[in-house]
């Protein structure tokens, strides 16, 4: 029986994936086999010694202790792209936004209760002051191609917009996944000053801290529209404020209000709904269950943060699975222990990330408790597990 401990209210669509007869899930369990978080902040929380694996129904880790699991050999995952589509319907509300004066028109329609049969003439009177542009025709700069930046460039394309995008770790898959019709920046800064619209999809880490600061807005469009629906952190407020102020930017949009935001002319702040639809919750919760489910039960890996992705089919009688350091010699000495058993490898894997490297091993007949106890007394072994 595998125990899973929710930090937060997890939707039943993701929980219903682990069957009640291996998986026993509750918020008060003591010693998880894995953790399914969404919110809840975990840097101050002790780490059971039980612990395997935490699973994010989201995107972004910053509640969790990564370097600290790294060192335990703990798996983190998240679920990267599951709300893409919700976070990416709100990033397009946030151009239309920037662009027609909608909440100021809404808010003023509200100050006409009581004029009767004036209001319609009211409207028709005042409805010039909430005037504003078009996004058609309009060029917009998409910073950052992920699954999000991606949707986003290829339906802001759809509505008629000239966008040009701008990243220069792109995958793959993503390239693939733009539309032909999507250009490619030459840099950054020419991004920026070409850009009537900017958008922000990069994660927040050393090198995008505050990476739209004042230097950044000198080369913009003067009355550029900037949206920032990735995180908080992305932005230098003070610079802001100031590009503000004098006409570089027009509008800010962002789903990561502070107190300093809140109360500054110009930004309409939208309080972190990009993930907040049914469908986006469900979409994390379901693949944040898959991942726990195909890690505990086949030792396999996929969307990890901290481990390489591994996969493979069980093709022996017993899995071992092995997190180690990444230092030469260890898959050698991790065979010499199973050869010393007379144990037959009918299948490995083994892959590394950086400072972390992990091992699937499919083997014939039993494994001894000695063999596993020699094995997890390598030094730079972080865990050793069995699967049956």
């Amino acid at each position: 029986m595998f125990m899973i401990q929710t930090l937060n209210k997890i939707s039943p669509a993701g929980l219903d994936k682990l069957p009640h007869d291996l998986y026993e899930i509750a918020s008060e369990i003591i010693h998880p086999d894995a953790i399914i978080v969404r919110s809840h902040k975990m840097h101050d929380m002790k780490l059971p010694h039980s612990l395997k694996a935490i699973a994010r129904a989201g995107a972004g880790v910053n509640n969790i202790p990564v370097d600290k699991c790294s060192e335990r050999g703990i798996v983190v995952f998240n679920t990267p792209g599951a709300n893409a589509n919700s976070v990416k319907e709100l990033v397009l509300a946030g151009l239309f936004l920037a662009s027609r004066n909608i909440l100021g028109g809404i808010e003023w329609t509200k100050c006409l209760v009581g004029k009767g049969k004036n209001v319609p003439k009211l409207i028709e009177k005042g409805k010039s002051q909430f005037a504003g542009p078009e996004i058609r025709g309009k060029k917009l700069g998409v910073i950052g191609l992920g699954t999000i930046g991606v949707m986003v460039a290829n339906d802001a394309a759809s509505l008629g917009m000239e966008v040009t995008g701008y990243d220069p770790f792109i995958s793959v898959e993503s390239a693939w996944g733009l539309s032909r019709g999507i250009k490619k920046a030459q840099g950054f800064e020419s991004l920026l000053s070409d850009s009537d619209y900017i958008s922000l999809h990069v994660p927040l880490n050393d090198e995008t801290y505050e990476m739209i600061n004042h230097s950044r807005f000198t080369i913009m469009k003067r009355g550029v529209r900037l949206l920032n629906f990735a995180r908080g952190g992305l932005v230098n407020t003070a610079d802001l404020k100031e590009a503000l102020k004098k006409g570089v930017v027009q509008k800010f949009i962002t789903d990561f209000p502070d107190e300093e935001l809140l109360k500054t002319e110009g930004v309409i702040c939208i309080p972190h709904l990009g993930a907040s639809s049914s469908e986006a919750e469900e979409n994390c919760a379901i693949m944040a269950a898959t991942q726990i489910l195909n890690f505990l039960e086949r030792g396999n890996i996929q969307n990890s943060v901290n481990f390489p992705d591994c996969d493979m089919d069980i093709t022996g009688d017993r899995r071992l699975v092995i997190a180690n350091r990444n230092i030469p010699a260890m898959v050698g000495q991790i065979t010499a222990v199973l050869a010393d058993d007379r144990i037959n490898i009918v299948d490995m894997l083994n892959r590394s990330r950086e400072n972390l490297a992990y091992n699937i091993i499919d083997i014939d007949g039993e494994i001894s408790d000695k063999s596993i106890e020699k094995i997890r007394g390598i030094d730079g072994v972080l865990i050793t597990r069995v699967i049956q």
